[in-house]
């Protein structure tokens, strides 16, 4: 198989993140993806995550 794209690697780390993902997505990604790849969207979409929640908190107050 070819490697994943950039679209289809953010897909696969939001899935994770809100706990959908389905088992072939996961093996899909652990045998095809590059592992930096996978931690940098990672740690973007946490950082996205954590600055929206920042954010509508102090919105809210």
């Amino acid at each position: 198989m070819s490697k994943p794209t950039i679209t289809q690697v953010f897909k696969s780390v939001i899935a994770a993140f809100i706990g959908v993902q389905s088992e072939t997505n996961r093996r899909s990604a652990f045998e095809n993806g590059s592992l930096s790849t996978y931690i940098i969207v990672g740690l973007i979409v946490t950082i996205m995550f954590v600055g929206a929640i920042i954010f509508l908190v102090s919105s809210i107050v």
